[in-house]
């Protein structure tokens, strides 16, 4: 056997090939900073994401991959193995929030308003990363592996519109990461079943007769019976949910009169609803509308519940998949088994039509002052994980070679 031939054997194997895929993150780790930074720089909300998605084309290409847009500002592409074996997706999500930044680093948004405050730059920047490794050791590959950069994870669903545009043809398996900033900084997190909640939004429309407040007899206050709905809501929670079961209901917008005199003719609830299991989510829809109807009735009232779609799934990781993942990516350790939050992600729709699994990258780190929650203006990320970030993704591409 020739010297080459010899090669090749050696770097199929399996430690081999985390070996190398590691090392070569090490190598791209100041590339990793500097893409994160422009990307945390130049923020874009839900589907206006044209210049994010401009600079990751032009990565892309410089790589040698022929990307494809989706659903406006969303991305994908293709690398193709050298041997037969299943399609991998692989997702970073790309869009910021509406936040306006008060960190004092030298990277902060430029654009007023907006913030990358949920860490996707650094998803962005990982999955970049990742793009790059495994097209330098496509020739070890099994399979197809299928970069997806999406738009519109908050509360945009791009996931939902991605696969209505065909983004799953061929996948098999998909996997999604999120920087996580209750985890401390490099820690991988990771657990089989339910992870993430359902996402549901709801807007509470209570249609009375409005009036002036010196004189309520003469109307119908359709204000008189929110605190008594806002309770019997709670009441659903504490009272006829299992306690060992994971609901929540917050309400925190409450529309009504905008003058102290002025009794309203209608009244405007919205909030959200987060369970892990779709049976209590059914559940406690239905006697939602149940208490909204009976109370409205009550006090001569209208009362109409509706959700805002589209609603999102829970996050419920393949079992199966996990394991098989959490052998792998052993070598970056430590993995820890973390509780499911009641946090959503549009993530879960592609776990609807193929086996998934999303996990977490522990990016808190008190002695660089990077403690604050995500959605918070003060939020920061451990750039020292990146280069771990990039080699998950890897890995993941890699799992059935």
């Amino acid at each position: 056997m020739n010297k080459t031939a010899h090669w090749w054997n050696v770097k199929l194997n399996k430690e081999k090939i985390i070996e190398l895929v590691i090392k070569e993150a090490h190598n791209i780790e100041s590339n990793l900073v500097e893409m994160r930074r422009y990307f945390h720089m130049h923020p874009e909300t839900m589907y206006e994401e044209e210049n994010t998605a401009s600079f990751i084309e032009n990565e892309l290409k410089n790589i040698g991959f022929s990307p494809v847009r989706v659903v406006g500002t969303g991305i994908t592409a293709i690398l193709k193995g050298s041997k037969d074996g299943k399609t991998i997706g692989l997702r970073a999500d790309m869009d910021a929030l509406n936040i306006t930044e008060k960190n004092d680093k030298s990277y902060i948004s430029k654009i007023p308003g907006k913030m990358h405050a949920c860490g996707h730059d650094a998803h962005m920047a990982c999955l970049l990363g990742a793009a790059r490794i495994l097209w330098k050791f496509k020739d070890f590959l099994y399979g197809n592996v299928k970069f997806i950069f999406q738009p519109a994870e908050e509360g945009g669903a791009g996931a939902y519109k991605m696969i209505n545009e065909g983004v799953l043809e061929g996948v098999d398996e998909i996997f999604g990461l999120h920087v996580w900033s209750p985890l401390k900084s490099g820690k991988i997190g990771i657990r089989s079943g339910p992870l993430m909640a359902s996402a549901d939004i709801f807007e509470i429309k209570i249609k009375g007769k409005g009036g002036h407040a010196a004189f309520p007899h003469l109307s119908i206050d359709p204000s008189a019976i929110v605190p008594d709905i806002y309770n019997a809501f709670q009441k659903i929670i504490t009272r006829e949910i299992n306690p060992l079961e994971n609901a929540v209901i917050s309400i925190p917008v409450f529309q009504g009169s905008n003058a102290h005199n002025i009794i309203p003719s209608r009244f405007i609830l919205k909030g959200t609803l987060r369970t892990l299991n779709s049976t209590i989510r059914d559940y406690i829809i239905k006697r939602m509308q149940e208490i909204l109807k009976g109370y409205a009735e009550a006090w001569r009232c209208k009362g109409v519940f509706k959700l805002i779609e589209p609603s999102y799934p829970p996050v419920v990781n393949n079992v199966e998949l996990t394991e098989k993942i959490s052998e792998i990516l052993t070598p970056l350790g430590p993995i820890i088994n973390i509780p499911p939050s009641m946090a959503g992600e549009d993530f879960s729709f592609y776990q609807q039509k193929v086996n998934g699994v999303f996990l977490f990258l522990g990016i808190k780190n008190n002695e660089k002052r990077i403690i604050h929650p995500h959605h918070h203006p003060r939020f920061d990320i451990d750039e020292s994980v990146l280069w771990k970030g990039a080699a998950i993704y890897s890995l993941l591409g890699f799992l059935n070679s």
